[in-house]
Formats: C-alpha cells, structure tokens, sequence
C-alpha cells in the first residue's frame, strides 16, 4: 500500500509522481455519478461495510504479483456483461508506465488483476481501448517514440499486436471517436489540443483548419447522451465536461457543463483530494450508468519538495551551529585569512572589529552571553528536527488503511447535550475530515438542538434528540445507520485520525471485538474495584475497553445492548448515570469466549473537558466508587470478566503496546 497506504514491498514505494488510486462510480446517467460507498455496497469477503473508494490502487496491483508504484488513467471495455479496466501502472523497476488490466463480473465492484496487457521499451500512459469493425483495438500514449500507435487485441484482453502508426505525431492524451461519418482524433501537442480528422482510423488524417483549437487537454473517454456529444478534460485539479456543439473540419465549439460529480471535502485525507485528471464512462446492460476514475491525494513533486525544504532547514541549522561556535571563538580555524595577513586591509579590519564588538557582547562567561547562546542552541536544534520531519516525517496526509486492500467507512456518533456544544463543534471539524468517517451522528440529550449546519464538516451531520438523558441512549438501535461500524467517541476526547484509523482497520479485522483506546483491567477477588490504565499496565494486561472510544459492529452491539437479558444491566445504568461502558463489556464477554476486547494504543489523547468543567466524571473518586459497584452488580447478573485477560504487545503490528 505504499508510502501512501502503509504497504511495504518492491511496489508502491513512494515517490514524486503522487498517490494515485482509482476510483468507481455509479448513476442513472453519466451526469449524476455517486462514489460506490454511496450506494452502500458490501464486500465480507474484505470486511468492506460498505466499500469505499479507491477500489483499485498500487497495492491492488502489487498484491497480485505485479508491482507497481501507482496506477492512473483508467479505461473500460464492456464484454459479454464483464467489465474490463485498462489502466497505466508505473513499473518500479523500470521505473516507466506500462499498461495492466484487470476485470470485474460484478459491475465493479470487485476487480481481479490478470496482468501486462502492454509492456514497450519506452514510458505508455492513457489506454484508449475501442472496437472497430469486430475487433477490438487500443491507442495507448507513447509519445516517448513521437508517433501514435494502433495495438489489435489477437488474444483479449492480455496479447495485442501492432496493427499500425496512424500519425507521425507526439500527441498525448489522446482518443479517437467516429461522428458524422468522420473519424476524429483529439490530442495535445506541447500543451495545445489539437483536432485531426479521416474516413478511416487507420488515416490517412488530415489537421483541423483552426488547430491548434483552444481547450483544455483530454481527460477521458468522449461519451453520447441524449442525442449530445460531450468531450472530458482537465486542468490538472479536476476534471470537466464540455458539450460539443460544433464539429466540421473547419470549425469547433464547445461549451462546459456541469459533470454533477461532487468534488473532496477532506483534502489530503480524501483519496482524491488533491487532483483527479481522468474519467471514464459507460452504460451497463441493465441501462444504469459506471464511471471510473482517477485521483491523487498528494501534488506531483511532493518528495522533492519536502526534502528540498528539509535540507534548507537543516543547511540552517549547522549556520546558527557555525555561529555560536564563532561567538565561542571555536571556528577560527575555518576563517584564519584574517590573521595569516601581514597588511590588513580595511575591509578585513572592519571584519575583526566585528568579531571583537560581538564577543564583548556575547561573552560566554556572563549571563547575556550564556542566554544568547543557549537560545541560538535551542532555536538550531528546533529547525533541524523540523527539518528532519520534513524529510522523513511523511507529507502530512492522514491515510486510511486497507484490509485485503480494500477500503470502508464508519459512522461516528457522540453523545451530549447544550453545556458542551463548544466542545462539538471542535470535535466535528476535526473528525470529520479523517478519511474513513462517512457521517457523523448527534445523540443530542439535553437542551435545544443545534443546526447541522451550524457545524463546519466535511461529511454529514445528523442530530438524533432523544426523549429522556439517558446514558443508555449511546447503543440505541438506529436504522438510518447505514455503515457496520460504528466509532461511539466521546465528545470531548481529541485524537489524530491517523489513531482513529489504525483502530478502525484492527476492528475489520476483528468485527467480533470491541476495538477501542482506553484499557480497563477487572481483577478479583471480590471487592472489585475499578482502576485506572495504569492498573492494568502494571499487570500486563486487559479485559475491559471504555466505549467512550471503541469501534463497534452497530447491529451485533445495539441488539445485545437493547436485549431483554440486558434490561436490568439498563436500569442500573439510569439508576447511577453511569457504567454504559462497562455493561456493554459484560454483554460482549457473556456472548462469546473468545478474546471480546482489543486495544490500540493512541499516540496522544487530549481529554477537553478538563478544561470546561462538565464531565461526568470530574470527581474521579466518586467516579470510580460508582464504577465499582457496577462491577460487582454486573458480575452477579452476566457473570465475571477477570478470567478474560488479554496481553498487552501480543499484535505484531505493535500498536497495542
């Protein structure tokens, strides 16, 4: 999954022409397209509920023994109800693009890899691939040779044979379509489309009267809709449409239009919050529409750039180290000039006098000097560990993690009420641009609601205003849940969402579990009484997650949660406000005897409300006395967690260490 996604083998290394995926797309026309997690479509197979885009990705490619840096420019070929997807893949070897693909019995949902479709000495991109009278053939770009290559398909869709050099012409981006009984190539040449026209595909082709023509570069597969021809472009962010309005060998006009596909909300953490350059579109036999497309979470030249600054701030670094050992008089040596001079001229005067002037100033021995120094040391060794972040710290996207290369999404709900609304709207401008939340839900207990759109968020705000303020109103069933997992944080509690994702991988591994960031361990014999993390570290282990912040499986949680067994686990818990967290972790040990609970370690947390003044459990003592009595009322009922230990450190991803 490389640097981007977490993978770690020959391919997808990271480098500086991005982090390319791809993406797939559904509609009832090419003008509405929604991403494949919007039509909540769900893989076990690859614990996707439901698959997220990119669906296809250099560690797609890599897993299938073909490994490859990135991937970008998709194209389909529909046969005999199989999709098929040609792509560019950059190899890490040769270190140039060659063509692969891969193909979908499901509509693209799924995609096996099947190999090298087209592999030439010099760099291919953009695989066109169209019929022509029964055959099927491909133009890939390989303006690298300065011409513009036909491939036949002799042995589909894995053995194409060079059928012909249609064009002595570097053209890029290219794409050939037939309308009014006139074939058309559109192309770039040096950065100017450029329009070509002939009787045939195989030419002789003929330079449009106005080119070059103004627009932008190609970005995709033309289409038809609605008795309308509509040609894709971009401008290296986005990609558009343009409505053809008039084609002839003398003239051309078109006009954009609006494609309808919503643009990233979560920058860098969007797979393609950074640019997207290419789509293309087909009609299914079932009248629906697919599109797939490409998109990059991070700019071209984003490692040279990074490390560019780095070693600036580095260069920096040893510049203030150079002159706080001058002000010590340890560098002498590196500029002696000024003494090994019999006749000193007034420029070299001036230099020592300087010198002088500043050791006076900023002598070592008294206190000025020793603030002066010690600050330069300090600044010094600040910019230099800002610039070895730089180099080595990553480019500061925060990336989902893929399980059997696939991704999914979760939906996170918090529960408050009015007195802590300030800390809501915080919490919902951070969490929602983490790149796996899909929507976030408001248990709202207590006082006037606010407006969903009060908040600033990159996803969906949903207020859920409950009846009575009840703590059990956390794990209430609720329909309009579409994802399988649910994320229950506390609203107050302020994490990185690189944490939030790693926890939300573990989970798809270990649907079963409660997957959470806060270990709790019960031991016996009775009294039993609830400790802190540090009880439990000092065991070396854990049987109980807080669900304060803990991933569950919605339908397998509420149900167990709002079962007639739990009843009086319910009534304790209205009785006390407090301890949801610890019956739900009754519930989970009692429904299964394998290991219930699994923790992963955040790298920091910030609990918010030490600073309001509004927490349940601001007066710990009393918190936990009230906890312990839950312990010894619940173990009675739903029998004893301490024989359900689990070892710190055991995961050898090290993450619950």
């Amino acid at each position: 999954m490389s640097a981007y996604y977490g993978y770690n083998s020959m391919g997808c290394q990271e480098d500086n022409e991005g982090s390319w995926g791809i993406g797939v797309y559904y509609g009832n026309s090419p003008f509405s397209l929604k991403p494949i997690e919007d039509m909540n479509i769900w893989d076990n197979r690859s614990a996707a509920w439901p698959i997220a885009n990119p669906v296809l990705t250099c560690a797609s490619v890599t897993d299938s023994a073909f490994p490859s840096n990135y991937v970008a420019d998709p194209f389909l070929y529909a046969k005999d109800d199989i999709l098929y997807m040609f792509f560019k893949s950059k190899n890490p070897i040769t270190m140039q693009g060659d063509i692969r693909v891969a193909r979908s019995m499901d509509n693209g949902v799924t995609w096996e890899q099947l190999g090298v479709a087209l592999n030439e000495d010099w760099h291919l991109s953009h695989p066109y691939v169209f019929e022509y009278n029964r055959h099927i053939y491909m133009m890939p770009d390989g303006s690298g040779k300065g011409d513009l290559r036909l491939y036949r398909a002799v042995d589909f869709p894995l053995k194409w044979k060079l059928e012909k050099i249609i064009l002595e012409r570097s053209l890029i981006d290219t794409f050939i379509i037939q309308h009014k009984e006139t074939f058309w190539i559109f192309g770039s040449y040096h950065g100017n489309l450029e329009i070509w026209y002939s009787r045939s595909p195989f030419g002789p082709w003929t330079p449009h009267k106005r080119n070059p023509v103004l627009g932008l570069p190609n970005g995709g597969r033309p289409f038809n809709y609605n008795g309308n021809f509509y040609r894709l472009a971009h401008d290296n962010e986005r990609v558009h449409v343009f409505k053809i309005e008039v084609l002839t060998p003398y003239s051309y006009k078109e006009v954009e239009v609006d494609i309808g596909v919503e643009n990233p909300t979560k920058g860098r953490n969007a797979w393609n919050g950074a640019r997207s350059h290419h789509l293309d579109v087909q009609r299914l036999s079932n009248g629906n529409w697919v599109g797939v497309a490409d998109g990059d979470r991070i700019h071209f030249g984003d490692v040279i750039s990074r490390r560019v600054v780095g070693c600036g701030l580095i260069v920096t670094a040893g510049s203030v180290i150079f002159v706080i050992g001058w002000l010590l008089g340890l560098v002498k040596r590196f500029i002696p000039f000024a003494h090994n001079v019999k006749n000193k001229n007034s420029l070299l005067l001036i230099w020592e006098r300087l010198k002088l002037r500043v050791r006076l100033n900023v002598n070592p021995n008294r206190f000025i000097g020793k603030f002066v120094i010690s600050f330069l040391l300090i600044v010094s060794v600040v910019i230099m560990c800002v610039g070895f972040w730089y180099i080595y710290g990553g480019n500061g996207a925060e990336k989902p993690y893929p399980v059997d290369t696939r991704f999914s999404q979760f939906t996170l709900l918090a529960m408050t009420y009015d007195a802590r609304i300030w800390n809501l709207k915080m919490y919902v401008n951070h969490y929602s641009r983490c790149a796996s939340v899909r929507e976030i839900v408001v248990v709202w207990n207590k006082g006037n609601p606010p407006d969903p759109n009060d908040f600033d968020s990159a996803v969906p705000v949903r207020i859920r205003v409950e009846k009575q303020n009840s703590l059990n109103n956390r794990f209430r069933p609720d329909p309009l849940i579409k994802t399988k997992a649910v994320l229950e944080l506390d609203d107050d509690i302020m994490m990185n969402c690189d944490d939030i994702e790693r926890g939300f991988k573990i989970w798809r591994e270990n649907p079963e579990r409660l997957v959470g960031f806060y270990p709790r361990l019960v031991t016996g014999p009775p009294p039993l009484m609830y400790r802190p993390e540090k009880h439990a570290r000092k065991h070396n282990g854990y049987n109980m997650i807080l669900t304060g912040a803990v991933f569950i499986d919605r339908e397998v949680a509420f149900e167990r949660y709002w079962s007639r067994e739990a009843e009086a686990g319910r009534e304790t818990v209205d009785e006390v406000f407090n301890c949801e967290d610890v019956l739900m972790n009754f519930l989970y040990a009692n429904g299964s005897r394998d290991p219930t609970v699994e923790y992963v370690k955040p790298k920091w947390a910030i609990d918010t409300s030490k600073f309001s003044g509004v927490a349940i459990s601001g007066n710990t003592q009393a918190h936990y006395r009230v906890r312990g009595k839950c312990l010894e009322e619940f173990t009675k009922i739903y029998g004893g967690l301490t024989d359900r230990k689990v070892e710190f450190g055991r995961r050898a991803d090290g993450w619950d260490r």
